[in-house]
């Protein structure tokens, strides 16, 4: 897994299922700016190509939810990010 999107989109779904529209809301919630379709898709396939994530069609609209992969690799991510940065979060 490459990028904090993948990491963002990992975490989130381990939340809840959520389609892409969704998805892109909840990281402009975070970051302040909503993700492109042409950035936004394109992880979330490489994700589901990966087995991370599967999604569901109901419709026109396509719903993600994890793997159990996608469940290790999202724990996974957050020990490695903690790590990396967890002594600059609780500096203050």
């Amino acid at each position: 897994m490459r990028g904090f999107l993948s990491f963002q989109i990992l975490w989130l779904l381990s939340k809840k299922r959520m389609h892409g529209e969704e998805i892109a809301l909840e990281i402009e919630k975070r970051r302040g700016e909503k993700p492109k379709a042409g950035t936004l898709y394109p992880a979330l396939k490489d994700l589901s190509s990966k087995g991370l994530i599967a999604g569901k069609r109901s419709g026109n609209i396509v719903v993600y939810a994890l793997t159990a992969e996608g469940n290790d690799a999202v724990n996974e991510a957050k020990a490695y990010f903690i790590r990396s940065f967890g002594d600059i979060i609780s500096a203050r």
